[in-house]
């Protein structure tokens, strides 16, 4: 089993930076890769952006030149760096990971952008 927590969302406004950061613990073995989803309000959950082992990164168009993905040398950090944010990036932000076919999800962490 592997836990996963989320920090670092708040209010921000347009413009501004935050990072994101996903906390990995339990048996963090055989990783395949982690992702960051988000949800706005209304809206089914996107993908933003994911990492997979030998950094392979793939960024959804609407997030690209802004947004940036990374991990730790072992997998238990995850990060997602936000930057010039807007306010359609407004919504949840969760991680999961994919661990030798199991996926795993955090709670979730709320990134508001006000105008």
């Amino acid at each position: 089993q592997v836990q996963l927590v989320e920090s670092g969302g708040g209010l921000v406004r347009a413009g501004e930076s935050l990072r994101l950061s996903c906390a990995a613990s339990g048996r963090v073995v055989g990783v395949v890769g982690v992702a960051w989803y988000r949800q706005a309000p209304g809206k089914e959950r996107e993908l933003a952006a994911s990492i997979a082992v030998g950094t392979n990164i793939m960024y959804a168009d609407s997030v690209k030149g802004r947004f940036t993905i990374s991990r730790n040398h072992d997998w238990k950090l995850a990060y997602l760096q936000m930057n010039n944010l807007k306010p359609e990036d407004t919504g949840v932000y969760s991680c999961k990971m994919t661990v030798r076919g199991a996926q795993y999800w955090g709670q979730g962490t709320q990134v508001t952008v006000s105008s």
